[in-house]
């Protein structure tokens, strides 16, 4: 399985970095993951919404462009679906079963993804109702694919 997680902005955090790295090299067991950045729009304290919504245009534009038409995306919204870790990796498992061998996972800037990624989105999904540093959904999404790939083959993993 080829995974790509495409992430608006350049994550800077070392500590988020090298957690990251953890977590990519132990899925390297299971799937070739590869973590995509495009460059974020520059985004003043005080827009109006339609300057919000051009951010997230120009962001959603970057984003689609390293998107091919094959591939199964599934985008990091608020308003997703939440699922358990369990049917988190059954949905990995039901995609692989049915032939899904190239997965993004989409996470979008710090004002969200635009509409253009929504739609073309084949799956929402959404960690909490609460808003986190779309920073910290790397680490947290790179755990949970690892979570995943874990209770699909039975091993051990804590809880």
């Amino acid at each position: 399985m080829k995974i790509s997680i495409i992430a608006v902005g350049k994550l800077k955090e070392k500590y988020l970095k090298q957690g990251i790295q953890e977590y990519v090299k132990r899925l390297g067991a299971y799937a070739n993951v590869e973590i995509i950045e495009v460059p974020d729009e520059k985004a003043p304290e005080n827009m109006s919404e339609a300057e919000m919504e051009e951010v997230k245009r120009k962001e959603g534009e970057r984003i689609l462009t390293k998107i091919n038409t094959d591939t199964y995306i599934i985008s990091l919204e608020i308003m997703g679906q939440m699922v358990t870790s369990e049917k988190f990796a059954e949905k990995l498992d039901q995609l692989a079963i049915h032939g899904k061998s190239k997965i993004a996972f989409v996470i979008g800037g710090s004002l969200g993804l635009s509409d253009e990624v929504s739609r073309r989105s084949d799956f929402a999904l959404s960690f909490s109702k609460m808003t986190l540093p779309h920073q910290l959904m790397r680490l947290v999404l790179v755990e949970q694919v690892y979570r995943a790939f874990r209770i699909n083959r039975g091993e051990p993993y804590h809880k």
